[in-house]
């Protein structure tokens, strides 16, 4: 148990057994080894703020631009470190801007802990300037939530927020603070904390015995297994238990996008991306023809799964997951298992092992999928290689691909982004090094959740990638990059529309595009405004030089690419690509 000590205060709060309840919170996020805070000032916070400029706690506070840019970014640090990722903001106004980082969050099992301050307890119903019922707006977006009614109840919110965000299912929490009891004053002596709650998973569930003996058996005796793992095998760390799996059964392993990155994208089973958003046609036929189909640390949801067609719905299914609603919940299901991914697969290799020993490589299956990989790249490349106008955006993926070192971090915003870069960018590594919103797939994601991703792995580059009409939602935080010095790179594919809505208008309204096209801007000359780096791009021969420039560039740098439309392109989208 970490306990409170006087000296972390570093003033007046050391002298004494008191606290107040703004103290109180930044002590009790100091407790949970918080390092970094992303958040937006506002009246109700302000003792929260004096707190924070007071007291020794050591913990570095990012001032944003919009409340939703610090959700997205404590949502992207927590993602890449495994800490929790904490985000504030004021209330009112800034209680819902925060909504969208929140829910991305808890959706995609995050663990975030959203603080908002709110108007004082002695002011509700009285209509005060900003009062809203802050807990049944974040109620059914967050694991948990809770605003505090007494001052001494502070402590105890915080310890179960970061509870409620780290174990079982990880999630994001709420916590509302009242005006009046930030100045209120409680014993110090409350002020303590679990240091397992400063990380996730916390407290790591292992699955029934006789369930995983159960999935064992059906997994032995398959012939053609398939692995589709999600984001929640990364998260558990169980990367190194799930490619022992494939090698001992000879199975292909798939991923979603959030799972992008479960296994290294050269391993010889490695499959890729399958699904409606960066599937291909190579990879849609391994999960078509497995007659058993293992689901790890995903929800089997309509993008990865086809719309619950690939695979088939006749093929025997074993699903895994930390959350019980989940297993069972789009596919018949003839062996589930809840637990933590990394402890399930353990615990699962053991039982297969017993039943089918050590196995030879399957050469024919190996062969097969370098094939199945050969054919995806050689009709990627001849894309990659075009000198059409506007830019293809598989050139710059092949840029990027070349001139990134395997360590990056990709920050893909939805539209042209997402599905490009799920499909056709190779990460060489297992590990968390793509991230996505798929949760809920909100424009202007990828320019804040990278500013997050480097501040939770400032040791590695970190590329934010986005279209324009994403970049519109997010420009203002240009200036949080220049005024922190943070050295992200930001690529814009420009092609003046909300491409994913226009693509869709084409394939499914009969071209019958209306109200998604706006004006060009020349984010080059935004970004130089704002004293960042950059470069615009019209010329496919210029691609390369500008990203190698970009990523040699010792601060902020951002590349305005000209792209083509994303209903002319050949976007690995299913739907599209008939």
């Amino acid at each position: 148990m970490n306990s409170f000590s006087p000296v972390s205060a570093g003033d007046d709060t050391a002298k004494n057994d008191k606290v107040t309840g703004a103290e109180a919170s930044v002590l009790m996020l100091q407790q949970h080894g918080v390092s970094h805070i992303f958040g937006l000032c506002g009246d109700t916070s302000l003792p929260f703020y004096d707190a924070l400029a007071r007291l020794n706690h050591g913990m570095k506070h990012i001032l944003t631009r919009d409340e939703r840019a610090a959700g997205y970014m404590a949502d992207a640090y927590a993602r890449v470190t495994g800490k929790v990722g904490v985000c504030e903001g004021p209330s009112g106004g800034g209680a819902t801007h925060i909504l969208p980082g929140v829910v991305e969050a808890n959706e995609s099992s995050s663990a975030v802990v959203s603080i908002t301050s709110d108007v004082p307890v002695t002011a509700r119903g009285r209509y005060p300037l900003t009062e809203l019922d802050q807990t049944a707006l974040f109620r059914p977006l967050t694991k948990w939530n809770a605003v505090a009614d007494h001052v001494t109840q502070i402590p105890g919110i915080f310890r179960t927020a970061f509870r409620a965000a780290t174990t079982g299912k990880p999630g994001a929490a709420h916590i509302g603070l009242p005006y009046d009891l930030q100045k209120q004053t409680l014993e110090a002596s409350d002020i303590w904390s679990l240091p397992e709650h400063a990380r996730f998973p916390a407290f790591r569930t292992a699955p029934d015995p006789a369930l995983v003996e159960q999935a064992a058996h059906l997994i032995a005796a398959a012939k053609r297994p398939v692995l589709i793992c999600g984001g929640g095998c990364i998260q558990s760390g169980g990367t190194a238990e799930l490619e022992e799996l494939a090698i001992m059964l000879n199975a292909p392993v798939a991923s979603t996008v959030s799972g992008h990155g479960v296994i290294s994208d050269n391993h010889p089973l490695a499959v890729g991306v399958v699904g409606a958003n960066g599937g291909t046609d190579a990879t849609r036929e391994i999960v078509a023809e497995a007659d058993c189909a293992i689901f790890i640390g995903c929800r089997a949801g309509s993008t990865s799964t086809e719309h619950g067609n690939v695979p088939s719905r006749d093929v025997t299914i074993v699903h895994i997951d930390i959350d019980p609603m989940v297993v069972g919940a789009n596919y018949r299901c003839d062996a589930g298992l809840v637990g933590d991914a990394k402890l399930v697969l353990a615990s699962l290799n053991t039982a297969v092992a017993a039943r089918i020993g050590k196995r030879d490589p399957d050469r024919q299956l190996v062969e097969r999928l370098a094939a199945m990989r050969e054919a995806k790249w050689r009709n990627f490349d001849l894309l990659a290689r075009s000198d059409d106008k506007p830019i293809r955006p598989e050139r710059v993926i092949a840029a990027l691909q070349r001139e990134l070192p395997e360590e990056a971090i990709i920050v893909a915003d939805p539209g042209t982004p997402c599905p490009y870069f799920s499909g056709y960018y190779r990460f060489a590594r297992a590990g968390r090094h793509f991230i996505s919103n798929r949760a809920h797939g909100a424009l202007g994601y990828a320019m804040a959740a990278g500013m997050g991703a480097w501040y939770g792995r400032p040791d590695v580059p970190v590329v934010s990638v986005m279209g324009d009409g994403s970049f519109g939602f997010t420009v203002g935080e240009l200036e949080t990059i220049t005024r922190m010095r943070i050295p992200l790179k930001m690529v814009v594919f420009a092609n003046s529309a909300f491409g994913w809505i226009k693509a869709s208008q084409k394939d499914g309204y009969q071209e019958r595009y209306y109200s998604v096209d706006f004006n060009r801007t020349d984010h080059a000359a935004v970004g130089a405004a704002y004293g960042i780096k950059s470069w615009r791009v019209e010329n496919p021969a210029e691609v390369e030089t500008a990203i190698r420039e970009a990523l040699a560039h010792d601060g902020p740098a951002l590349i305005d690419v000209h792209s083509q439309p994303l209903e002319e392109s050949a976007v690995p989208v299913s739907q599209w690509m008939g």
